[in-house]
């Protein structure tokens, strides 16, 4: 049972990547240019779950996204207090980092931020690991959140879209 287990979390992961590695849409390359791909350094990370009745305290637009970030102290306090209730809010410079988080919007999978990538044209994607199961949510999704710099990055993308870094 271990083994499938691991072919199946593979698999998974394989699929993550693969869904993943195309350019996202707005990126423009031209004839004989290829898209390059940069590793964003994450300084830190926590995976857990949060409420589904407190995704409101996320950043404006962003409760229903599968990814997206926080800019400011005040954001990250919030989504932090809910997300880990009497932990202190971890230290952030928020004027070389973002918080970037993933988060599942179908199906309850634990998931960890394992990669983040940076192209030439400053769009950040958030590229994380879940196991799998049809486990529908119910009062909970599983999310990860992760420090990363800001420096160059323009745009997240997400759910098909590029959503602007302030």
């Amino acid at each position: 049972m271990k083994y499938i287990y691991r072919i199946m979390l593979g698999l998974f992961i394989f699929n993550i990547v693969a869904c993943v590695s195309t350019t996202p849409e707005g990126a423009i390359i031209k004839e004989g240019e290829k898209e390059e791909f940069n590793d964003v350094k994450i300084i830190q990370n926590w995976s857990g779950q949060f409420p589904v009745d407190k995704l409101g305290v996320f950043p404006e637009g962003q409760a229903q996204l599968p990814a997206g970030y926080m800019g400011d102290a005040a954001s990250f306090a919030k989504v932090w207090a809910v997300f880990s209730p009497g932990t202190p809010v971890p230290e952030v410079d928020f004027d070389n980092n973002i918080v970037v988080f993933g988060k599942n919007t179908q199906y309850f999978n634990r998931t960890t931020i394992f990669k983040v990538t940076l192209t030439n044209e400053g769009v950040a994607e958030v590229l994380a690991m879940a196991t799998m199961s049809t486990t529908p949510i119910d009062d909970v999704v599983a999310m990860s959140l992760a420090i990363i710099p800001r420096a160059g990055i323009k745009y997240i993308f997400t759910a098909g879209s590029q959503l602007p870094v302030k």
